[in-house]
């Protein structure tokens, strides 16, 4: 059995109208949630063994947040550049390549393509994965390779405001 936990990076700071998307950094509703949202995971127990996400600016920082909360070095960090604004498609091809001693994977990516990926998964549709959202399945499977067609079962889905955070 694997798990996997789809993260949506969290919010992201408009002011400067002239960064790049891709260097976009959190705003500080963003640098709040990532921890609490990194805390509620702790809460259920949930050991995470590897860390990957999009080399975007807001969405490192938001592992960031997640690897301090859980311990881990962020030199653990496993950063994909295909994360970044990935389609469905690059989702299943970089799941396919995770090492099988990881039974508990984060990854932390962008919208559209993280909310479009997580409804081809289980029976459980979103119709927008909120910053900071965590959408997580239970994968039968031993090996990620496999993942594609593996049975994937609905966990949990959980976001900053669903807890009446603002």
């Amino acid at each position: 059995m694997k798990v996997l936990l789809l993260i949506r990076h969290a919010k992201s700071d408009w002011a400067n109208s002239g960064l790049s998307d891709f260097d976009r950094p959190l705003n500080e509703r963003g640098k709040k949630n990532a921890p609490e949202m990194a805390e509620r995971l702790l809460a259920k127990k949930i050991k995470i063994d590897a860390f990957v996400t999009s080399p975007a600016k807001r969405a490192a920082k938001t592992a960031k947040f997640f690897t301090e909360a859980y311990k881990i070095n962020k030199e653990e960090i496993i950063f994909i550049d295909d994360l970044y604004m990935a389609e469905p498609a690059t989702f299943y091809k970089v799941i396919s390549t995770l090492k099988d001693k990881y039974d508990t994977v984060a990854f932390f990516s962008h919208n559209n393509g993280i909310t479009d990926f997580t409804n081809l998964l289980t029976n459980v549709r979103i119709d927008n994965i909120p910053t900071c959202g965590v959408f997580a399945i239970k994968v039968d499977t031993d090996s990620w390779a496999d993942f594609a067609t593996a049975k994937k079962e609905f966990w949990f889905f959980d976001y900053p405001k669903s807890a009446g955070n603002d």
